[in-house]
């Protein structure tokens, strides 16, 4: 194991360095891990810094499950729980304020199978980097990060054939499922004391920067700052997550799908601080290029997001002496990724 691998509440499963058994392999794949760090002589040397803490991850999911769970049932939500998520958001936000030159690697959000709640809280880590982007102060990336991490609470009040329905909704169904904004908006307005931002937020999340969204087809500047920020990581995320109906869609896939849509869906400003904050392909995965070659990535730059660098282990099918070659130098810029492995 190249890394600790943490539980749904936040209890360590595996500790890094394990030697990795068929047992052990088949416990992770029960617990529906979508994939584990890999140490080996190839990469061995690579490091992996995450941009939050695995346990602290595992632990507002929990804690975003128990709202959700709670407003579902119709339950109070007691002041522990609403302090709790609180603590939660904090303890994300120093974590990345620590880092605000670290890149994400989107596989160390991409863990469990448990959708809902860990898209809620790879939407706010993933809102928070770009508010540190935008030079806020930690109270208002704390706010920023409550209302990424409620910004489809409304989702609860939506009947549940319409959220969990594999096929193309119908037009009746989709406007049914575009009450959830409001929804959202109304009940955190109602039931926490949270910042007006925050509340506004979870509202214009599904606005459009060209116009045409929901509920208020509002566009560019009249979209509030915190909902423009919101969906770029909620489609972002939404995008590159398994669910039932389709396979993920590769970061890089998706980062020129959110570059495309500037101007029509995002703030472009905000677009560009986003693909300098995200890696399109993270480190250790591996790749093919134009070339022939293959290698792993080791590292990626935040002014060429899409020229990493690359340890280079085999041409064509044959194996070679392990290299680096930076994409960004100017003799590899004939040189593309094709594919991901």
């Amino acid at each position: 194991m190249g890394d600790n691998l943490f539980g749904e509440n936040g209890e360590l499963v595996l500790a890094a360095n394990t030697v990795l058994t068929q047992d052990y392999v088949q416990r992770i794949r029960k617990l529906n891990y979508n994939g584990v760090y890999i140490e080996d002589d190839l990469s061995k040397d690579i490091k992996i810094v995450n941009i939050i803490n695995d346990r602290i991850r595992a632990q507002t999911v929990k804690g975003v499950k128990d709202i959700f769970i709670c407003t579902e049932n119709k339950s109070p939500i007691s002041k522990k729980k609403f302090k709790n998520m609180q603590n939660q958001i904090a303890s994300i936000v120093d974590e990345i304020l620590e880092n605000p030159n670290l890149m994400v690697n989107m596989v160390d959000l991409k863990v469990f199978d448990d959708y809902t709640y860990f898209h809620s809280v790879n939407v706010a880590v993933l809102s928070i980097v770009i508010g540190t982007s935008l030079g806020f102060g930690k109270e208002e990336l704390c706010n920023l990060g409550f209302g990424a991490l409620l910004h489809d609470i409304g989702k609860v009040f939506i009947k549940k054939e319409i959220l969990n329905k594999k096929g193309i909704l119908t037009d009746d169904e989709f406007q049914e499922m575009k009450k959830h904004s409001y929804s959202g908006f109304d009940y955190i307005k109602k039931e926490f004391g949270v910042n007006r931002s925050a509340k506004i937020g979870i509202l214009d999340h599904h606005e459009k920067y060209g116009g045409g969204g929901y509920p208020n087809n509002l566009d560019g500047g009249d979209i509030s700052l915190f909902g423009r920020i919101i969906s770029i990581a909620d489609v972002y995320d939404a995008m590159t997550s398994d669910r039932p109906y389709r396979k993920g869609i590769k970061p890089s896939e998706v980062i020129e799908y959110i570059m495309g849509s500037s101007y029509v869906l995002f703030d472009p400003d905000l677009v560009k601080l986003f693909i300098r904050k995200i890696a399109p392909y993270p480190i250790g995965t591996i790749v093919k290029l134009s070339n022939g070659l293959t290698g792993i990535i080791t590292e990626n730059y935040e002014s060429y997001c899409m020229r990493p660098k690359i340890r280079i282990f085999k041409n064509g099918d044959d194996d070679v002496t392990p290299y680096e070659i930076s994409l960004a130098d100017n003799e590899s810029l004939n040189i593309t990724v094709t594919d991901v492995v």
